[in-house]
């Protein structure tokens, strides 16, 4: 592994809110056990759509985390969002640098979609309803708040491109780093279920009536979900002064556009393969040192076609060796938020020395021939993940995660 010439990122913290983890321990081991938690959605009444289910999260009284003053204006992403940065804060050591020296950035979807829709449909229904459900409507509201709940007053951003936006955010929160704009950045995203986004996927045809197969035979579409995650990324040097924790190295990203459809991919990879290996390429590495691919992997037939394709063209005869897996068949497809959340997978193999399955993952076939990993996690020594994150517009990401080394 080659040292970077700038200056080194690494992760101090971690938070995530998810289908199958509320804390970071609890998803790690629902990593570990190939836990799924896709089922019926309860939100929305789905019988007038072909797929009835998603990644929701269960369980979830948002009495037990707010107060009711403070959710009369945050939005169901917004919750999730201040939950999953709680977590991370607290282990980054808050108090340590000046407010303006830490910044935030998050990708976004839909924002305060879901709240939006519920203020329609009492205006629909009963001529009134309360003006508050739609002022966290943007989507730079759960970065404004987590600022504001932190008092963290350095450079703030966020990032919607679709898909990879909070990928991106990542790979931006670096940069502000190695720039010297920050000395740590709040990074991630969080986005919520909500019908528009649940009823324009199945418009699309694109969504699997049973749990999403990725890189299966059968695969028929994909599985929404919900949740977010927040990592922390911080100025090695200025990290080893406070004796903090690293958990990760944030080794390098690749960021482009394919210029091809606003939803389907370019049929040949080329452009994901380039993007790959340009994430590759900053993080001084040879393909031969990436242990584990944490796939975007949809489940969608064209998708994942291509995405197998990319990976070929990207690492030649190696990709048949590299174990690659897809945890949108545990989480669903988290939009805004999926990115960040196979993110904090990925440091989790690192940390634990595990490859995550692809569950429902029963059959290949000849366009996905690579190791998905499928049924159960494996048991690995980890010390490189690459992470994908290809969205709508061409917008695609690759994030590189490594362990620390000094």
């Amino acid at each position: 592994m080659t040292k970077m010439s700038t200056k080194r990122v690494v992760v101090t913290g971690m938070g995530v809110f998810c289908s199958i983890g509320k804390r970071v321990n609890e998803f790690a081991q629902s990593l570990k056990e190939g836990r799924t938690g896709i089922g019926p959605i309860t939100l929305f009444d789905t019988s007038k759509y072909p797929s009835k289910i998603g990644a929701e999260i269960r369980d979830y009284r948002a009495e037990d985390y707010f107060k009711k003053r403070e959710l009369n204006r945050l939005s169901r992403t917004d919750q999730f969002g201040l939950i999953a940065a709680e977590e991370a804060v607290q282990s980054f050591g808050i108090e340590y640098y000046p407010p303006e020296e830490v910044g935030v950035c998050l990708g976004a979807g839909a924002g305060g979609m879901y709240e939006a829709e519920t203020y329609h449909r009492e205006i629909l229904l009963k001529g009134k309803s309360r003006p508050s459900l739609i002022l966290p409507f943007m989507p730079s509201f759960t970065t404004s708040r987590i600022a504001e709940r932190f008092g963290f007053s350095g450079p703030k951003a966020t990032i919607t491109t679709a898909c990879s936006s909070s990928a991106t955010s990542i790979g931006y929160g670096a940069d502000l780093i190695r720039k010297g704009r920050c000395k740590a950045v709040v990074c991630g995203g969080s986005d919520a279920m909500s019908e528009l986004t649940f009823g324009g996927f199945n418009s699309l045809r694109v969504m699997d009536p049973s749990p999403c197969k990725p890189f299966d035979r059968k695969r028929a579409g994909m599985s929404l979900g919900e949740g977010a995650a927040i990592l922390i990324l911080e100025d090695l040097e200025e990290a080893m002064k406070r004796r903090a924790k690293v958990l990760a190295e944030f080794l390098g990203y690749g960021i482009g556009g394919e210029a091809h459809h606003i939803t389907a991919p370019e049929p040949t990879g080329m452009a994901e393969a380039r993007i790959m290996k340009e994430a590759m390429a900053e993080s001084g590495l040879d393909p031969n040192e990436v242990d584990h691919i944490n796939a975007h992997g949809t489940g969608t037939s064209l998708n994942d076609k291509v995405e197998t394709l990319a990976i070929k063209k990207a690492f030649g005869e190696r990709a048949y060796a590299i174990p690659i897996s897809s945890l949108k068949s545990m989480v669903g497809h988290c939009l805004g938020s999926a990115g960040a959340i196979e993110a904090v997978a990925s440091v989790l193999s690192i940390i634990y020395n595990f490859v995550p399955p692809t569950l429902h993952h029963r059959e290949g076939d000849e366009e996905c021939d690579l190791d998905y990993v499928p049924g159960k996690s494996r048991e690995m020594k980890v010390d490189v993940v690459l992470s994908n994150s290809f969205a709508f517009g061409g917008n695609c990401t690759t994030l590189v995660f490594g362990r620390y080394f000094l």
